[in-house]
């Protein structure tokens, strides 16, 4: 029994010990750790909730993946730092670099010069010695004595077309004017341009070189800086530009909106000239664009060819000798007699002057001619003239056409009436603010007044002059109100030839148009380099700017392994997770 007692004991302490083993491996909350040597058997699957992960695996390949979110979290700030120097640094040397080039523009302009322009009509060649101070842009140009730095030597080169080499030779007397007025010192460095107009125009192409290249060895030996590129001959087109700038470097406004500028309209001899920045850009063949002093202006620009006084005032004779205007003339003349609407009453045609005039017109039919009655008439005068301003109207291919077949947009904003328009306001001793309406007066009352008095009234003027202006009093009306529509009381339209002493001439605008250009292609090699440098630094930046925001993209997105025990499937499962 004693036996049986200790056995029942012995049992029953060891009853108690396999229970309390059991209970503790029941009740053990925890999971080990798996390693490598581990041989513990996974968990029940009562005793964890489904997919709950039980370790994070270290792998020793991803000791390095699993320090990058920590890196990310503790360097974002440094990078984000270093990303943003290298932006500033890259903006910092292409701004560098365009401050450079601006500076050397700056450097060009900000000295003293002096620039010539030769302007070679076709009456006479007129030389023009520009004083200047160059400011901080390049149409900044500050010109001293322009009235006692011209000169005009006639004839003009077209009237050497027999004899080429001598139009060089009419240029010495000029330059010698030149050397007086601009010092030593700056001779060799002042530009002298050569720009010819309508006079070499009209010549055949082989006698218009011969003569530009004589004009080209006499510059060229002389003690300025020129080119031959300088010699040059200019359109209508382009005197009409010119004088634009002109205008608007005097009022100061080519700096300021280019809607806020102001137009021209110049009455030439052979032609007329009108250019503007019109609201809505105009057709391509009447639209210029001009780069200048930093901005950008969209003209429209077009020279009227046969529409300047002195032609209009040829196709008039040629119309009253062939009968045209003798239509809007009420009184019936004898036969051989035609009257001219546009002379003062009184003067005189000879029969010579008449029958020279009727042999050289070219086109339409007309009687004999035996002489020409003067009958001064403002209203028939201006009938006449907006009749030539009309002329060749069928041919208008744009929904409206001002003068003749051209187009012409809706006139806009302030104008400057120059050329003879100027002349003519001068002549009657009127002042800038003439209007329109005092323009028709004025012709009124000279196309009225008889001959002899107008002589005695204007002694010392020239009579070929004199029996023009009851015509070009017409022609103006005719032009600015008949076909510009312009109003006779609009205070837009200021007749004047020079704005605060600066004449508006075209031959500043070109040199202020010249220098521009030449500023622009006189960069020296090694300054070229130094910005070329600048910008390959500039390019590097970026690169190590993108190189490195790769890297750092990279270092943070590389994947951590982590591992899990899937219950369901009753095996571990390594996964891939991004760093935060």
């Amino acid at each position: 029994m004693r036996r049986s007692s200790n056995y029942s004991n012995s049992s029953s302490n060891n009853s108690k010990k396999d229970s309390s083993k059991l209970s503790s491996k029941m009740e053990s909350p925890k999971l080990q750790t798996r390693t490598t040597t581990s041989t513990f058997p996974p968990p029940h699957k009562t005793q964890l909730p489904m997919r709950y992960q039980t370790q994070l695996y270290q792998n020793p390949n991803s000791a390095k993946s699993s320090a990058a979110s920590p890196f990310c979290r503790k360097n974002v700030l440094i990078i984000i730092f270093i990303l943003l120097s290298f932006l500033f640094v890259s903006i910092y040397l292409i701004s560098l670099a365009r401050r450079l080039q601006s500076s050397h523009a700056v450097q060009l302009l900000s000295e003293k010069g002096y620039g010539i322009v030769i302007d070679a009509g076709s009456s006479g060649s007129r030389i023009h010695v520009f004083e200047y101070t160059r400011g901080h842009i390049s149409a900044a140009v500050d010109l001293v004595g322009l009235e006692s730095a011209t000169l005009r030597k006639k004839p003009g080169l077209s009237s050497f077309a027999d004899n080429p080499p001598l139009a060089g030779d009419s240029l010495k007397e000029l330059l010698e004017f030149a050397t007086q007025k601009v010092p030593k010192k700056e001779q060799s460095k002042t530009r002298v341009y050569l720009m010819a107009t309508s006079g070499l125009r009209r010549l055949d192409e082989n006698v218009r070189e011969a003569l530009l290249t004589s004009c080209r060895d006499v510059l060229r030996a002389s003690k300025f800086l020129f080119h031959d590129k300088w010699v040059s001959v200019i359109s209508g087109r382009e005197k009409g530009i010119y004088a634009w700038v002109s205008a608007n470097y005097a009022l100061g406004t080519l700096h300021s909106d280019p809607l806020q500028t102001t137009g021209i309209i110049e009455l030439g001899r052979a032609s007329t000239q009108i250019t503007f920045v019109p609201e809505v850009p105009p057709p391509p063949s009447f639209k210029h664009t001009l780069e200048l002093g930093g901005k950008t202006f969209v003209l429209y620009s077009y020279s009227f060819l046969n529409y300047g006084q002195e032609a209009a005032w040829d196709s008039l004779l040629e119309s009253v000798l062939t009968g045209s205007a003798t239509a809007m003339v009420t009184q019936e003349t004898e036969e051989g007699v035609v009257i001219h609407p546009c002379t003062p009453q009184g003067y005189r045609w000879s029969v010579e002057e008449g029958q020279h005039h009727a042999v050289s017109i070219s086109t339409g039919t007309h009687s004999p001619v035996s002489s020409i009655l003067s009958q001064g008439n403002f209203s028939e005068c201006r009938s006449a003239a907006y009749s030539l301003l009309q002329k060749d109207r069928d041919a208008c291919t744009y929904p409206k056409c001002a003068i003749g077949s051209a187009f012409v947009p809706e006139l806009r904003g302030n104008f400057f009436a120059t050329g003879n328009c100027y002349y003519t306001s001068e002549f009657f001793k009127m002042p800038a603010t003439t209007s329109l309406a005092e323009i028709v007066d004025a012709g009124q009352h000279y196309c009225g007044q008889d001959w002899t008095q107008i002589q005695e009234e204007h002694k010392g003027a020239e009579e070929k002059e004199l029996i023009k202006y009851c015509f070009s009093t017409a022609y103006i009306v005719a032009l600015l109100h008949d076909s510009l529509g312009i109003g006779m009381a609009d205070e837009r339209v200021k007749f004047t030839n020079k704005v605060h002493d600066v004449p508006l001439d075209w031959a500043l605008g070109a040199l202020i148009v010249r220098l521009n250009e030449d500023v622009e292609q006189s960069s020296p090699v090694w300054w070229t380099f130094t910005v070329l440098v600048l910008k390959g630094l500039f390019l590097v930046a970026l690169l190590g700017i993108g190189i490195l925001a790769i890297w750092f993209v990279a270092r943070c997105r590389r994947p951590q392994l982590t591992t899990i025990y899937d219950l369901e499937k009753g095996r571990y499962i390594t996964t891939a997770s991004r760093g935060r």
